[in-house]
Parts: C-alpha cells; sequence; structure tokens
C-alpha cells in the first residue's frame, strides 16, 4: 500500500522526461509497447505518451502484467531493503517452473511470517500470489495465442495438463478442454491496476467483464457457455482491443467515456436498470431508491438492487456508482475495496466537469 496519491498523467510524463528523482519509490510507469514496468528515472529510451500506464506500487504493476526493466531494474530498491524479497526472486527466477509452497519457504530456512510482511509491505501480495499469479498468467498467454493445453500448462509450470485443467477449471468453473477452438464467444485476460479482469466478446460486442476474483465468475461463464451452445473459446477479437485501450485511458485518468457494444444477458427490467447506471456521470453515485425513481418505479427498490448485483460488465455499466441511502458503500461484486478505489479514480472526473463549467476569468 501507498500513501502517495498519483499526480495526473501529464505530470506524470513530465517526470519521467525529466527523470524526476522525487518519484522514486513513489510511482512507476508500465509501458505496453513492451510490456515492461521502468522506474521514472530510468536511463533508457522514453515511451510514446499513449504507451504509458501509471501505478503507486510494485504489486500494481505487476498485477498488470507488466515485468521489471533490466535497465533500470525497479525491484532493487525492495530488495536492497528486504534481503529476503531478493533471495526469493532470484529463487523465483532460477526455478519458473516449480510449484511454490510454504513448506519451500521452510526448507530455505526462511520464517513465513517475515517473508509475509516484507512481500505485502513492498508488492501489497504474498510470495505465494505473485507466484501463483505468473504461473497462472503464462498459461493463459499461450491459450490465447492458440497455444494447446499442453502447452499452456508447461508454459504455467503445471506439472501435467491435467493439473493445469483443473486449476483453471476451479477458476473459471470451466477445464480448457472445454473450450471450442472456432468459438462464438472468446475469452480473454485483461490487467488493470485493480487486478486481472475476464473479457468475454464476440466480434461485435462485449458480453461480460469481470475481476477474476469475483464469485460469480464461474456461474456467468458457464451461463455463457450454454448460451453460445458450448462454443466458448480463448483469443482476442478487435472488442478486446478497444476495451483494452479505454480502461487504460479510464485509469489513467485521460478519459471515462465508453465507445465498446455491450451485450446485455438480463431481463427487459434489469436491462433499464443498467442503461440508467450507464448515465450516472462519473464521479457521481446514486442510492438504489434513487436509480428505481430514474427509471419510473420508484417501489422497485429490491428489484433494483438485485439488478445491480446481477451486472456482469463491471466498470462499464457502473454498478460501483450505487451505494447506500446514508452514503455508505453495499455491497459490490468485485470487493469493497475496489468499490472504493473506482470511486477514488472517478473523482478526478467530477473534478475536471467541475472545472470546466466555472466561469473562466
Amino acid at each position: 500500500m501507498t500513501l502517495f496519491a498519483l499526480p495526473d498523467p501529464d505530470t506524470l510524463y513530465d517526470a519521467m522526461r525529466a527523470r524526476d528523482a522525487s518519484y522514486e519509490g513513489r510511482a512507476w510507469v508500465g509501458v505496453t509497447s513492451t510490456g515492461i514496468f521502468c522506474r521514472l528515472t530510468c536511463a533508457a529510451r522514453k515511451p510514446k505518451r499513449e504507451n504509458c500506464r501509471w501505478f503507486d506500487s510494485l504489486g500494481a504493476c505487476l498485477e498488470a502484467g507488466f515485468r521489471p526493466c533490466k535497465h533500470c531494474r525497479p525491484l532493487d530498491p525492495a530488495m536492497a531493503a528486504e534481503p529476503v524479497i531478493g533471495t526469493l526472486l532470484d529463487a523465483l527466477a532460477a526455478r519458473p517452473d516449480h510449484v511454490w509452497r510454504e513448506a519451500d519457504l521452510i526448507a530455505m530456512g526462511l520464517d513465513r511470517g517475515t517473508v509475509r510482511r516484507a512481500f505485502k509491505r513492498h508488492f501489497g501480495m504474498s510470495f505465494l500470489d505473485l507466484a501463483r499469479l505468473d504461473r497462472l498468467r503464462r498459461g493463459f498467454e499461450t491459450l490465447g495465442e492458440g497455444g494447446t493445453v499442453l502447452e499452456a500448462g508447461l508454459d504455467a509450470g503445471f506439472s501435467s495438463p491435467s493439473a493445469f485443467r483443473a486449476r483453471v477449471g476451479r477458476l473459471l468453473g470451466l477445464a480448457p478442454s472445454d473450450f471450442a477452438q472456432e468459438p462464438r464467444l472468446t475469452v480473454d485476460w485483461i490487467d488493470t491496476p485493480l487486478g486481472p479482469m475476464i473479457a468475454v466478446a464476440d466480434d461485435r460486442a462485449l458480453h461480460l467483464l469481470e475481476f477474476m476474483d469475483r464469485k460469480a465468475l464461474p456461474t456467468e461463464l458457464k451461463a455463457l457457455a450454454k448460451g453460445a451452445k458450448g462454443m466458448l473459446g480463448f483469443g482476442h477479437t478487435q472488442i478486446h482491443d478497444l476495451l483494452a485501450r479505454e480502461l487504460g485511458a479510464y485509469f489513467d485518468g485521460t478519459g471515462a467515456a465508453f465507445t465498446v457494444p455491450l451485450c446485455y444477458h438480463g431481463s427487459g427490467f434489469s436491462h433499464r436498470v443498467w442503461d440508467a447506471l450507464r448515465r450516472i456521470p462519473a464521479g457521481e453515485t446514486r442510492s438504489y431508491g434513487e436509480l428505481a425513481r430514474e427509471i419510473g418505479q420508484p417501489s422497485a427498490t429490491r428489484a433494483v438492487a438485485r439488478a445491480n448485483g446481477a451486472n456482469q460488465i463491471a466498470i462499464l455499466v457502473p454498478c460501483h456508482r450505487v451505494i447506500g441511502a446514508d452514503g455508505t458503500l453495499t455491497g459490490y461484486g468485485g470487493g469493497l475495496w475496489r468499490k472504493q478505489r473506482l470511486i477514488e479514480t472517478e473523482a478526478g472526473y467530477a473534478r475536471a466537469a467541475r472545472s470546466e463549467r466555472l466561469p473562466q476569468p
């Protein structure tokens, strides 16, 4: 975690170009064209503005799928401050296919509590979480590129295809062997500063966007697979590409408008609620009662709440903008901490909108 609030992307880009050392340990840049992340003081050639994503922690960089730069070595300060971090990152690099467990830490003579605290302090996740995320991502990347389940399992460091099938099956509610080779609906992995998301789309519209750890995700994917008559598979479409660009702009603070076409799966009433959610400006919130009144059914507060919870296109259909009547945060499938972060992110858009409406001197 960090107490440093990132400034706007333009300020960060200027700081990177100037190699401003005041941002050391407080901000990092991920370069989408190379897949690496750097310190702002990195001496390498500066990336284009549109290829930059900004992060406030090392863990956020890694969760978003970026690898550390070999030139500026952004992990070095953490390893210097906590020698156990360097020891374990070296061990992870030396054994990328190993399935790490707490027993391995004990065998290395390391204290589990010390390891957990050190990694939580600098990465926001445990070492075992970091190792699992890295292995699973490699498998998804292989499948997305058209690789076989066997190739994906090996790339992900699993001992056998069946072990990989079991892990993905627990995560998604489906085994990779259940996915079609020529799918009607395509599943892709999209990284965000709030963690990886699963996006399901065809060539015309987005059908699902959920955080990987949402409990309802397996059920939602099974329903989509049934609706597509089993024709659900890995890969990406132009819709995924557009979604990734617009999510990047959203989290960078450069744009809260989404043009990705959406395909709803729900009742007509739910469609009306989701459309109403999309009309809430970024930076504003509504209560369930207010939303019910906006769709012309003031007595349907509970039904509105159910439709809100059934939304399976996170962020673009902004169910996170609905709060309790007393102003408190209410339940959110992606976790209340994410809801808080999304509302905080959108507060910047609200401030910008207000400043534009102020009369100019």
